[in-house]
């Protein structure tokens, strides 16, 4: 397990990471670094609303007013996580596909990490990064219009003491091959703009689904879902269907699941 003396805490370099992730022809048009914001997601959205162009990433070495799904705090000591998002447009993704960003986005991530790491990441469905069942990201999708902005939360060196919950670890706890931010989020990024650009250009396509269910955790397991109105359905996940949702078996019969927090039952 890492220890304090493997801590890397330097600050993000725009310039550096502007010269390897913006080209000509590709999805990413400006990355800003700022040491501290409240939430990225939201001033993301105000430049949505404003108008922006996408391809704009926003990174924050701290951010003090973070949120998860369904209005949960996050938060992280300076520069010991990766904090950014990704203001993107669908217009021409049909409503009915939109779902999908989300789940795309923790294929992503995970695939990065697993890349860049060694550590094995997985999915809980939607999005959720694990390592075992432990969270090791968080990612939070929000929309205007035709814009959506996704907001990625990765534990980076974050040591026992300093995680949000029990129930999360960080890239140093699980012994990473590389805790290197740039690095990361370089990967991160072209894995989301190849990804992306790939599903938008075909957005009905099968390899989605199927990509998604090999990274996901949640498929066969017996789990409980708390709702957004605060009910909550127990049962077994099955499958995921076209729109993204979650099929789960109950025992009153199949019921699809579009938003929740989803805990595996052991």
């Amino acid at each position: 397990m890492g220890t304090e003396t493997e801590v890397d805490r330097r600050p993000l370099d725009a310039v550096e990471l502007r010269r390897r992730l913006i080209t000509a022809d590709g999805l990413w048009r400006d990355v800003r670094v700022v040491p501290q914001t409240g939430s990225t997601n939201a001033d993301l959205l105000e430049e949505a609303r404003a108008g922006a162009a996408e391809g704009l990433v926003l990174v924050a070495e701290e951010q003090t007013a973070g949120r998860g799904r369904l209005g949960r705090a996050w938060s992280a000591p300076p520069r010991a996580a990766l904090v950014f998002s990704a203001l993107l447009r669908l217009s021409d993704v049909p409503p009915g596909r939109r779902g999908w960003l989300p789940l795309l986005t923790g294929v992503a991530v995970a695939s990065a990490v697993r890349e860049q790491t060694a550590v094995p990441a997985s999915l809980k469905w939607p999005n959720d990064v694990l390592v075992a069942d432990r969270k090791l990201a968080g990612i939070l999708a929000e929309a205007y219009g035709d814009a959506v902005v996704v907001g990625i939360g990765l534990n980076v060196t974050l040591s026992q003491p300093e995680l949000p919950v029990p129930t999360a670890t960080s890239l140093l706890i699980e012994d990473a091959a590389s805790t290197d931010r740039t690095a990361l989020l370089v990967a991160i990024l072209t894995e989301l703009a190849r990804r992306f650009q790939a599903w938008r250009a075909d957005p009905d396509g099968a390899d989605l689904r199927a990509d998604y269910l090999r990274w996901c955790a949640t498929i066969g397991r017996p789990v409980r879902v708390e709702l957004p109105g605060g009910a909550v359905l127990t049962g077994t996940a099955q499958d995921v269907d076209d729109a993204g949702r979650l099929l789960l078996r109950t025992a009153d019969g199949p019921v699809p699941v579009g938003a929740g927090d989803v805990v595996h039952v052991r």
